[in-house]
């Protein structure tokens, strides 16, 4: 049975703003019962939701009991005010209101939490991040402060420090990870640190002309050399498509390709140990 260890219901791999739009008065039950139905069809039993703010993932975790999908979710995305991720998840100023929404969100029944520590990859510019992580003193805290609430941490990451610090400081996953170098590498695989390398959201892009063809090959050249040698190392490789993304649509399967054709025979019982530790980790509170 299949595991995708990072989607998002609240999109739809065609157009962000739209497909939010779609569900800003309330979830649309029915785009939820079409994807999942078509996770079904292609073998998946078991989802991961990356959140949002609209409570697409929550309505989507009820009503995937009705197609034997086990799906976990943090609810809302938490960001720092100011920086990446107030486009679908809530915001925080300060360490105290960031307490007070994990406090919230658990009693709302939020699964896991999801921080959001850093920009996104420039398609465009290979080695460029939109915006660099948080200081690693204050990603210590913000997984301190969920662990201490009882929840496992997901984390949006990119770049070696970032992924470094967030290991470091006990984070259970480290999701997409661009541009990691060694020594993060090794302190994700020492902390038991599960990557999801989200390799679809580059791969897709590929022969689209929706960036430049030169640098999304060599991100995503970087990112496969990563995973080898972070496979190679013992790491906790898992498979996520990060479903919602532009031209990822729900019940992709490229992301078990991609992993197939750069971990070769041994796939299989890599990728297993890691959705293993995800499922044992992510659970409700």
């Amino acid at each position: 049975m299949k595991s995708d260890c990072h989607i998002h219901m609240v999109l739809d791999g065609i157009n962000w703003k739209a497909a939010i739009a779609r569900h800003r008065i309330s979830p649309d039950e029915s785009f939820v019962h079409r994807a999942l139905q078509t996770y079904k069809e292609a073998g998946y039993t078991y989802l991961r939701d990356g959140g949002d703010r609209w409570g697409v993932g929550k309505a989507a975790r009820e009503i995937a009991k009705d197609y034997g999908i086990t799906y976990r979710t943090p609810l809302s995305p938490l960001c720092k005010k100011g920086h990446y991720g107030a486009f679908i998840g809530e915001t925080y100023e300060d360490f105290r209101a960031y307490t007070a929404l994990v406090r919230r969100l658990g009693t709302e029944g939020c699964d896991f939490i999801k921080i959001m520590i850093s920009g996104l990859m420039d398609f465009d510019r290979f080695g460029v991040l939109t915006e660099e992580g948080l200081p690693p003193e204050e990603i210590y805290e913000l997984i301190h402060i969920a662990h201490e609430e009882g929840f496992a941490v997901m984390a949006h990451c990119n770049g070696p420090r970032t992924a470094e610090a967030a290991a470091k400081a006990g984070v259970d996953s480290i999701e997409h990870g661009a541009y990691l170098d060694q020594d993060a590498l090794q302190a994700m695989a020492e902390n038991r640190t599960v990557w999801v390398p989200t390799l679809s959201t580059i791969g897709n892009l590929r022969g689209t002309g929706r960036f430049s063809e030169k640098d999304v090959e060599k991100i995503f050249d970087s990112a496969a050399e990563n995973c080898a040698t972070f496979a190679s190392i013992g790491g906790l490789l898992a498979p996520g498509t990060d479903a919602g993304a532009w031209n990822v649509p729900h019940g992709s399967q490229s992301e078990e390709a991609y992993l197939q054709e750069i971990l070769g025979n041994n796939t299989g019982d890599i990728l297993a140990q890691g959705i293993n530790a995800i499922k044992s980790r992510f659970l409700r509170k």
